[in-house]
């Protein structure tokens, strides 16, 4: 048996960003660099691991055309830097070996949001609501579906003893059911945060915590918050 290696795929690109903000829409790069981090998960001291498969979950892009609340106009996201980086990255990782791409689905409901670097001036009262342009706002959504599969995934490799060991390259704690099945059926569960804070009480459901890439020059991140990611750049702060 070998080694599968599970990406999330939007927590992925938050820290690659993080650490190489020179790349930020390099799909090329990002793509390289995340079978490359994976694969180095295979060398452990003086144990070689064989891979399993490498899967990377994410969701296509926002490709809505949307009115800005501000100024009325009518914004074509699927032309955006992020719908092409988004894109660009799935096919290159479709073409690489021995990777899965698994894509969910964004939610319907796409809505307006404030900057959360504008949030905070308006409310330290350094901007008034009056002075609000399009640069200040933002859609936001919500993944659909990824999470299940990354649980489904989890819970076929340990069942069918296809694996005796999966690495989780994520940075919340809505793994850890399926962490507690994989542990219980035997299998060696490895968090890969990304060097990323995770939650005190999350040790207790892993079998160990590694993370091959580099470190942030900015090493202040706290844990990961759930639920809401970004459609578009601004939003994807970590």
């Amino acid at each position: 048996m070998g080694t599968a290696i599970l990406i999330d795929g939007a927590f992925f690109i938050k820290r690659f960003r993080r650490i190489e903000p020179g790349n930020y829409f390099d799909a090329r790069r990002a793509a390289d660099l995340a079978w490359r981090w994976a694969m180095a998960h295979l060398k452990e001291k003086s144990v070689r691991h064989d891979l399993y498969r490498i899967f990377f979950y994410d969701c296509p892009p926002l490709e809505k055309q949307m009115r800005s609340p501000i100024s009325k106009k009518s914004v074509n996201f699927k032309a955006s830097d992020e719908a092409k980086f988004r894109r660009e990255l799935h096919q290159r990782l479709r073409s690489k070996r021995k990777v899965a791409l698994r894509l969910g689905h964004l939610s319907d409901m796409t809505e307006w949001t404030i900057k959360h670097s504008v949030i905070t001036e308006l409310l330290k009262g350094k901007r008034l609501f009056d002075s609000l342009t399009d640069d200040d706002v933002i859609p936001s959504i919500k993944q659909k579906g990824v999470d299940m599969r990354i649980g489904v995934d989890i819970s076929a490799l340990v069942l069918k003893r296809q694996v005796d060991q999966i690495v989780l390259i994520a940075g919340d704690a809505d793994f850890v059911p399926a962490a507690k099945l994989a542990r219980r059926e035997g299998v060696d569960f490895v968090l890969d945060p990304m060097w990323r804070q995770v939650p005190e009480g999350l040790h207790e459901h892993i079998d160990g915590k590694r993370s091959t890439c580099p470190q942030p020059k900015d090493k202040s991140d706290k844990p990961a918050s759930e639920g809401v990611i970004s459609a578009l750049p601004d939003l994807l702060e970590v």
